[in-house]
């Protein structure tokens, strides 16, 4: 699996466990056609070749009290490697920050950020994000609605 030479029964049992991620070996043996033991080595063999990241629960952030979705692009004033890797840096400690994507274009980051309100927010930026090292620009995006929150891949025929 080293190669990601994946089979019909690999993408099954990727497709059913990012479907369900909490599916017990021996119900998700049954929906690829194995027994229990095979389909058992299967998924191991999935996570050891890193194929499978890990396991997670999908937590509703508004039910948490996290209102507030943000995309903020951020320009540096550098494209050092050093300056990209000490931003990154910056942005992997702030527990606001969802995710970080270095891009190809005129913006170098987009950050997905989650916050309580709008206040939350503005002090998160001020104080948090363009302080941040190599900093140039922030332009930011509030989310009004999502009408659609894919984990994962696609798989076709799903």
């Amino acid at each position: 699996m080293a190669n990601h030479n994946l089979d019909d029964i690999d993408r099954m049992l990727l497709s059913e466990l990012q479907s369900e991620g909490r599916i017990t070996n021996v119900d998700l043996a049954v929906r690829v056609g194995l027994t229990a033991p095979p389909c058992l080595r299967r998924v191991r063999a999935l996570e050891e070749a890193k194929i499978i990241r890990g396991y997670h629960a999908d937590i509703d952030p508004v039910a948490l009290g996290y209102a507030i979705t943000v995309y903020a692009m951020v320009s540096l004033k550098s494209q050092a490697e050093y300056a990209l890797r000490e931003f990154e840096e910056h942005v992997t400690a702030l527990e606001e920050v969802r995710e970080c994507h270095m891009l190809n274009g005129e913006v170098d980051f987009i950050l997905k950020i989650l916050s309580r309100d709008l206040q939350s927010f503005q002090e998160f930026l001020t104080s948090k994000l363009t302080v941040g090292p190599h900093v140039d620009s922030i332009k930011t995006s509030l989310t009004i609605r999502t009408s659609k929150n894919l984990p994962g891949v696609p798989f076709e025929g799903k």
